[in-house]
């Protein structure tokens, strides 16, 4: 097979061709995996080119099981040769490992049946040249803002993929969808001082990304607002989570109710189910459906159907993350979760959300944090400690830049003092969120 002219149709033949090899090598069961790509890229800094790239990637993946011991290889060819090679290499590598109780397919019952159209497929036909100016459009406007002194550069990419899996249930299935991607980093400086902040924007259909002007702009902006930073004195505040943050923040809940982590023993949100976590107002919905969503999928790595449902309701946990080893061995069952969660909305179930202005005037003097510094995070205990940056609040009102600072507090009791939402919802991460209050938390400064 061509390299360079992989489609659909192909991957539809290749994965259930590599399904008959591993038959045929006496596999008491396999699944396959096959993806391809082209990808334009572009970096510009300074109004010259930096990085190009544009070319095509290819994946196989192919596991086998004989009984409860489990190989897996892969390589970047499709050709029927490294399909064999391939095979023989997992056959090899399963008879070296020990049976695990726990391996194999999820349940055939579980395999999606019907994929739903999610409108993920939206092709920009955008040539070199053509992106190489969009890049430059983006960083002359950051430049051409008072107080930008430099640049990080601009990068443009787009991205078409397919994906296809199959297993030995008989399920194969495959979708296509794209990525565009615009971004943009610059440099503020005024009285010997220096800042950078920057922006990017990112979704399926390129009709929707935000003009290069309004991305230059909105880095150049974020890195002026942050010039004259100060240093603050040691406290406990009120701290507003902007939304970039507050993914981050939200983001190790999930890490704590995947399924590995919970039964590896190394989850802070161990034997949380049912339990109330978040305050009573407090919702999360999952939905891996979503129109042109950036994480919309049919169905998981397993195969397994994706679906709407519930993961957070009046502030209790409904449901963990499973794939379906992970699930077996907690002896539950697959929530469609192999790899991970798909279009996550926090929202509040029981009032209206407030406005970010709203939300400053409800904490009147406090932190807004628009930076998180560093890994500080225990993932088994929940203690949190991150280096930060963003802006102190007086009168409801932003005063000045903060940074050098670091905020500490426990995740269980941060997520439990979360007072309220705004609705400035930032669809560009997987998790959607406004930003968030929390109560009080201590901050470390002079």
């Amino acid at each position: 097979m061509k390299q360079n002219k992989i489609t659909q149709t192909d991957l539809l033949k290749v994965v259930p061709q590599a399904l008959e090899v591993a038959r045929r090598a006496g596999a008491s069961a396999a699944e396959v995996s096959a993806s391809s790509a082209q990808e334009l890229s572009v970096t510009v800094r300074l109004g010259d080119i930096d990085t190009l790239e544009n070319g095509r990637t290819h994946g196989l993946s192919i596991t086998v099981y004989f009984d409860q011991r489990k190989g897996s290889a892969s390589a970047s060819d499709f050709d029927s040769k490294v399909v064999e090679e391939l095979v023989a290499a997992a056959s090899r590598i399963a008879k070296y490992t020990e049976a695990d109780e726990y391996a194999g397919l999820a349940d055939a019952d579980d395999m999606a049946t019907k994929v739903p159209a999610l409108d993920l497929d939206h092709p920009w036909e955008v040539d070199t040249n053509s992106a190489v100016d969009f890049a430059k459009q983006c960083e002359e406007a950051a430049r051409a803002t008072p107080l930008i002194v430099n640049s990080e550069g601009a990068n443009l990419s787009t991205r078409r993929s397919i994906y296809c899996y199959g297993n030995t249930h008989g399920f194969i299935s495959s979708y296509q969808g794209t990525r565009h991607h615009l971004s943009c980093t610059a440099v503020a400086g005024q009285n010997g001082t220096m800042q950078r902040d920057g922006w990017f924007d990112i979704c399926r259909n390129p009709q929707r990304l935000q003009s290069p002007e309004v991305i230059g702009s909105c880095a150049a902006e974020r890195a002026t607002r942050r010039l004259g930073a100060r240093k603050i004195k040691s406290c406990k505040v009120p701290i507003i989570f902007a939304p970039e943050t507050a993914v981050s923040v939200l983001g190790h809940f999930f890490t704590a109710i995947s399924g590995t982590a919970l039964y590896q023993g190394r989850s802070f949100l161990q034997g949380t189910l049912d339990k109330q976590v978040f305050p009573s107002w407090f919702k999360i919905i999952e939905q891996p459906h979503l129109p042109q969503g950036l994480y919309s999928a049919p169905f998981d790595g397993d195969g397994v159907a994706t679906r709407e449902r519930s993961i957070v309701s009046d502030g209790i946990v409904q449901s963990y993350l499973l794939n379906s080893y992970s699930a077996r061995r907690l002896g539950m069952k697959t929530t469609g979760n192999a790899g991970g969660a798909r279009n996550i909305l926090i929202s509040n179930s029981r009032r209206k959300q407030k406005s970010f202005d709203g939300l400053l005037k409800d904490m009147g003097r406090g932190l807004v944090i628009t930076e998180l510094i560093g890994m500080g995070v225990n993932g088994v205990t929940g203690d949190y400690s991150q280096g930060a940056s963003g802006f102190w609040v007086e009168n409801g009102l932003m005063a000045y830049p903060v940074e050098e600072i670091t905020i500490a507090d426990n995740l269980c009791t941060m997520y439990k003092n979360i007072t309220d939402l705004a609705t400035d919802i930032d669809e560009r991460h997987n998790i959607r969120c406004g930003s968030i209050l929390i109560s009080e938390i201590a901050v470390a400064g002079t």
